[in-house]
């Protein structure tokens, strides 16, 4: 259930938008991080203050990769797998990332922690390969300084 500040915070920044469903996005991102992710409730309690059915907020939750569908750790780690990441050497970073923290692209570690996620593109092309960690994005970086940033182990 979303607290009465929130939602008013909510409504606000609908009415303030030009139609609802530009509001949309920051809405969800909003709901994501208060709940942690974007759960079926979530999902619902959008589309409500949306005046959307709950089929369209799912639709637009599933397009956009930083809106997630699923739970996530609080440190979450986007590997751009942009043509221009990989051709800098994005594929290794992803790869030394996955070993670096025990888990494959996609997952979680088992202490919740740190979810690490492919996605395809940051829009940070000039400074590949890039990687952003949390709202940070870092790039050009090499494999020992994004190491560095996630400070395991």
């Amino acid at each position: 259930m979303i607290p009465e500040p929130l939602k008013t915070e909510l409504q606000s920044s609908i009415a303030h938008a030009v139609t609802r469903r530009e509001a949309a996005v920051g809405v969800m991102k909003r709901l994501q991080s208060h709940y942690g992710w974007m759960t079926d409730e979530a999902v619902t309690e959008a589309a409500e203050l949306l005046g959307l059915s709950p089929l369209q907020v799912e639709e637009l939750a599933t397009f956009y990769e930083m809106i997630y569908r699923r739970p996530v750790g609080p440190k979450v780690i986007h590997v751009c797998d942009s043509i221009s990441c990989w051709s800098m050497g994005g594929e290794t970073l992803l790869q030394q990332l996955e070993h670096h923290l025990e888990i494959s692209a996609g997952g979680t570690t088992g202490d919740g922690a740190v979810t690490l996620l492919p996605c395809s593109c940051l829009g940070n092309c000039g400074n590949a390969p890039a990687i952003m960690i949390g709202e940070q994005l870092h790039g050009p970086i090499t494999v020992q300084q994004a190491l560095d940033l996630v400070g395991r182990r």
